[in-house]
């Protein structure tokens, strides 16, 4: 435990004809409430709060005045340091926060270890994530909202709380806090390996493997793809691009340029209990119903961030956003939907349409007046969602920078 001690310093001397007043009596005028003047043979001392009570909060911060008690002659003064006597010094320099630029910064780091390394082929965070939910599954299944939604609240939950002990036990050293936001980042990402889907996907579409294309369609979406053609290929690929891009890379982005490590964790949970039960199958409907709502709340803003993001990235603002704001509202996802008559418009296609899902069929609507997707579209979309996860960094970071003083996490 830290001890500070500060010296008074000797009493100013009066004025010309002023009545000679001595030192305690001066005190005890002006500092009735709040003696300064420790016993003879004493020194005024501080000591800090216990540290369990200022646990989560910076370093510098537990040691300033807001968390400092005057003491002397056994009794305690709860006024803080900086309103008492103006000759008494004051630590104001060591008030101070971590640098507001980690979290920002660790966000573009990761980001560029997504587009270096891509997701790790073995021991994902997010694969073990998906194992240990699909146990909790095992045991908690029940076909009720009520069994979903607990489900849902204590894996999102746990990964949350994850998160906010990972920010407070970092938030004083910058350095690890940099790093730590960093790993965050490229474990929830994945634009990277959907760009690599969608050209392993392009390069059968190109060589005619209609049965290893039929097979590889399922990495990216869970349509059922079992009658469709090369035509029909392409656009299951490009509307999963799509959809993915604002999913896997402009979603995550955000809510931790907002959130940091928390927001990061707990959006990438939400989003992957949605893959995992959020159907509409006989199985899920009601299990999996929380999952779908929360991942779609989560989603909201972030899809049509991702939608504004697509028609600047394509150099067509004006078209993509025409297209958005009359053929999103066909789809039945509420966040889809933005988002595919986004790419829709700024590649000049019309996507959508009826899909098969095995046990039920869904009517997407008719998004966009280009023709249909082709098998050149595929590598034109890849590169498309490329620029976009690039603009979505640069946004991530701006909101890091300019709401990281408001967000603190203990």
């Amino acid at each position: 435990m830290l001890e500070h001690r500060y010296a008074v310093q000797p009493p100013q001397p009066h004025p010309e004809g002023a009545a000679p007043v001595d030192v305690p009596e001066q005190f005890r005028d002006s500092h009735a409430d709040h003696p300064t003047t420790p016993p003879p043979g004493r020194l005024p001392r501080v000591l800090s709060t216990p540290w369990w009570r200022s646990f989560g909060a910076s370093g510098a911060q537990a040691r300033t005045s807001r968390h400092l008690r005057f003491v002397h002659d056994g009794t305690a003064s709860r006024t803080p340091l900086k309103h008492r006597d103006a000759r008494t010094w004051t630590p104001q320099s060591l008030e101070a926060s971590p640098p507001r630029g980690t979290r920002a910064f660790g966000l573009l780091l990761g980001f560029a270890a997504d587009r270096v390394l891509g997701d790790p082929r073995r021991f994902h965070p997010v694969a073990g994530f998906g194992q240990a939910a699909s146990r909790v599954e095992s045991r908690w299944y029940a076909d009720s909202r009520a069994a979903g939604t607990a489900y849902t609240v204590a894996l999102v939950g746990a990964t949350a709380a994850a998160g906010v002990v990972l920010e407070r036990l970092t938030r004083n050293r910058p350095i690890v806090h940099t790093l730590v936001t960093a790993a965050a980042t490229w474990t929830v990402l994945g634009a990277r390996s959907l760009e690599r889907e969608a050209e392993v996907m392009a390069g059968l579409l190109e060589e005619k493997d209609i049965p290893a294309a039929r097979d590889r369609l399922s990495h990216l979406c869970a349509r059922d793809a079992t009658s469709l053609e090369a035509d029909e290929l392409a656009r299951a690929t490009v509307e999963s691009i799509a959809e993915n891009t604002s999913d896997a890379c402009v979603a995550p982005l955000l809510w931790g340029g907002v959130l940091g490590v928390p927001g990061l964790l707990a959006y990438r949970a939400a989003n992957t209990l949605d893959a995992m039960v959020g159907y509409k199958s006989a199985k899920y409907l009601n299990f999996g119903w929380a999952s779908a709502r929360l991942d779609d709340v989560l989603n909201l803003l972030p899809a049509r961030v991702c939608a504004l993001l697509t028609g600047l990235a394509a150099g067509r603002p004006g078209q993509t956003i025409q297209v958005w704001q009359r053929d999103a509202r066909k789809h039945p996802s509420p966040n889809a939907g933005p988002v595919e008559a986004a790419f829709a418009g700024a590649l000049d296609l019309t996507l959508g349409g009826t899909n098969s899902y095995g046990s039920y069929q869904e009517d997407r609507g008719t998004l966009g007046d280009g023709p249909t997707p082709a098998v050149a579209d595929v590598r034109r979309t890849a590169a498309l969602a490329r620029r976009v996860g690039v603009a979505a960094a640069g946004v991530a970071a701006i909101l890091a920078v300019a709401g990281r003083k408001g967000t603190r996490w203990g």
